[in-house]
């Protein structure tokens, strides 16, 4: 039987900011592009693709990582529902994390738009050019960014109470704390 840590490694606290950097620049960066005239769209567009695919290639890395390792149990005293929620939440985390990226690379792919990463890196396209289908996964991106955008409201809030009201350390483990 292993132990499981009350705190997560320093690999994952690792992984967990370094996305966390990189989901919050994507958020601003999205949201310039879909607000911004023409100007700016494209060098907002040239560092929104190589971002979304190093956050899906971490994304991928730290799902392997979780399911090797165990997150940390939470405390006993709290209620199944929370606790319920929390697991849930993370799941839908790593589903959404993994989703944007790759409904972004299909979109692309589907319009006919090159993803490039860099002056010499780009992806191939991995669906077949289709119009339609272009239209329904930029609506579908959209709808997953929003969504994606409530799930991490909720993980701050969660991770809020956790270190200024409850003070159980569920905040720490991942912030590295005591």
């Amino acid at each position: 039987m292993s132990t499981r840590p009350d705190r997560f490694s320093p690999v994952a606290r690792t992984l967990h900011w370094t996305m966390a950097a990189l989901i919050l620049a994507m958020l601003f960066i999205g949201v310039g592009m879909v607000s911004t005239a023409e100007p700016l769209y494209p060098t907002l567009l040239a560092w929104h693709r190589p971002i979304g695919a190093l956050i899906l290639v971490l994304a991928l890395i730290r799902l392997g990582y979780r399911l090797r390792h165990p997150a940390p149990p939470l405390p006993a005293d709290l209620p199944a529902v929370q606790k319920l929620a929390a697991h849930g939440s993370h799941w839908l985390l790593y589903a959404t994390m993994i989703a944007m990226p790759l409904i972004g690379w299909s979109m692309q792919s589907a319009g006919g738009y090159p993803v490039r990463l860099t002056t010499w890196l780009v992806l191939p396209p991995i669906v077949p050019r289709d119009i339609l289908l272009y239209g329904f996964l930029r609506t579908a991106h959209t709808v997953v960014a929003y969504c994606f955008f409530a799930l991490i409201l909720g993980h701050l809030a969660a991770a809020l109470v956790h270190a200024l009201i409850r003070r159980d350390g569920v905040f720490e483990s991942m912030a590295g704390g005591r």
